[in-house]
């Protein structure tokens, strides 16, 4: 018999089993506890709200990100408004933050992914329009969506080997890097060398050294586990930005974006322009991509939301003592389906697809344990919806700190991985470099799923991969071939 606590205070005997945890038979105080089952799972009132503001500090940092790195110009030239970006990077955490908790029930925030926002602003610039791109963001949530409810997810996530998927989110870790070094001017191109540091070897300029500043700052709130450390960063960076700016009267062009000064009023009415600014199918025909193009872009970024979300679901849920020792947890599904959901939602807003974020950990860690601490992040990005002009402020050397700090984070999934087999070490390191030497998630997963397969044949386990695996390899086969492949139909 296992001592399982009830209401504080007191304990009930009950049989231990390693079934999905029963919430303990408790009498709800109110009907917002009985609602989101507060006293039954061991929280309060107050610890709920408490981690809900935990939850939003650690990753309100991407108010201010995602707007940049959705900043390129598609194929046309076209630009998407920076306040418009951040209205629609606040209503899409916002609403599908409050669905996790209302519907969901779990102390887990979404937002939208960096993984998926990376591949987004690198696959729009040379081959689609911004409609096109997020017509893919709708289409990759719908599949996510049809995954989870024909339960297919277990299927696939059995078919693609483990190894596999921890160097995905390493190499999406140093692509996010790369991508956050590039725009703070500290590392460069065009230059004698593919890459340099600065322009010509040397780092040269104030924004770039405040981009220095304020990640050392970053790295060392996280050594000493100081909450919203990232979020702290930022303001710090920014506050040093304007005085220095001030102070040294530097000319806007200085800086990568605009020059960090307060505007008139920190209150401005929210721009909803990129609401509906979706073109469906467009990337798939002669206007876009291609169908085969397209299609690979669409694997990729259910790859890119699809796993790390899992993953993440389940890594807070144990954390919050929701999951068994199988790691199951009570709705588990509910999350997934919304997680997937995400993806289209963030598409028809315009700010990429959303995911769970794995900040939601901070707001475990301060006693979060239902979806009442989710809803009140979900508010707190509502609010921002009027408050862009503060966001507006915060450099590109700033807040591209913040992308180099999450790319190291990603990096610990190294740890997982057993480098002294060449059978998987090989194609994993095919898959960590390539996304960021590349500058494409797509070729990074295309080159490590066709040297798994490869090495394995090579080796006489030809059936080790699996038929999923196979597959994958064929149709990534192809889109490496895509020039011959295409010179071969006649198609131009």
């Amino acid at each position: 018999m296992t001592r399982i606590p009830t209401e504080p205070g007191t304990t009930e005997d009950r049989p231990a089993t390693d079934d999905a945890l029963t919430p303990p038979v408790v009498t709800p105080k109110n009907p917002l506890d009985a609602y989101f089952k507060i006293s039954a799972r061991g929280s309060t009132l107050a610890t709920e709200l408490r981690g809900g503001v935990t939850t939003f500090m650690a990753m309100a940092y991407i108010v201010l990100l995602n707007p940049i790195i959705l900043s390129g110009a598609d194929v046309n030239g076209v630009k998407l408004d920076h306040s418009a970006l951040t209205t629609a990077t606040a209503l899409a955490a916002a609403v599908t933050t409050i669905l996790m908790g209302v519907v969901g029930n779990v102390p887990l925030a979404l937002a939208a992914g960096l993984s998926v926002s990376g591949a987004i602003s690198a696959l729009v610039v040379p081959h689609t329009t911004w409609p096109q791109a997020f017509g893919l963001c709708v289409i990759y949530g719908l599949l996510i969506v049809l995954l989870v409810v024909s339960g297919l997810r277990e299927k696939i996530m059995n078919g693609i080997p483990l190894p596999l998927k921890h160097a995905i989110t390493i190499g999406i870790g140093l692509f996010v890097a790369i991508i956050g070094l590039y725009k703070a001017g500290f590392v460069h191109t065009g230059g004698p060398t593919p890459l340099s540091l600065g322009p010509f070897g040397e780092l040269a300029g104030w924004p770039v050294l405040i981009f220095a500043l304020t990640l050392l700052t970053i790295f060392v709130l996280l050594a000493r586990n100081v909450r919203g450390a990232i979020l702290i960063g930022i303001a710090g960076g920014t506050v040093l930005a304007m005085i220095v700016n001030a102070v040294a009267d530097l000319p806007a062009k200085t800086w990568a974006n605009s020059a960090p000064v307060w505007p008139g009023s920190p209150v401005a009415a929210p721009d909803f322009s990129l609401f509906g600014h979706v073109d469906l199918f467009g990337a798939f025909t002669g206007k876009g991509m291609g169908a085969i193009s397209a299609s690979v872009a669409v694997f990729t970024l259910v790859l890119a939301g699809f796993f790390d979300a899992m993953a993440t679901i389940i890594g807070v849920g144990t954390e919050a003592g929701l999951a068994d020792k199988k790691g199951r947890m009570p709705g588990l599904s509910k999350a997934l389906f919304i997680d997937g959901a995400g993806g289209a939602v963030g598409g028809v807003v315009g700010a990429s697809g959303q995911t769970v974020f794995v900040e939601s950990a901070t707001g475990v860690g301060d006693g979060a344990r239902t979806g009442l601490a989710s809803t009140v992040t979900g508010l707190f990005f509502a609010a921002m919806l009027f408050f862009s002009p503060i966001a507006g402020i915060v450099p590109v050397e700033v807040a591209a700190a913040a992308l180099v700090v999450i790319g190291s984070m990603m990096m610990s999934q190294a740890r997982h991985i057993d480098w002294s087999d060449r059978e998987v070490a090989i194609p994993a390191f095919l898959t960590c470099v390539l996304m960021p030497f590349t500058y494409s998630i797509t070729a990074g997963v295309a080159a490590g799923v066709i040297a798994y397969t490869v090495i394995k044949a090579g080796t006489g386990k030809w059936r080790e991969p699996g038929p999923l695996m196979w597959i994958l390899t064929a149709v990534f086969v192809v889109y490496f071939a895509l020039d011959p492949v295409k010179a071969w139909l006649g198609v131009h």
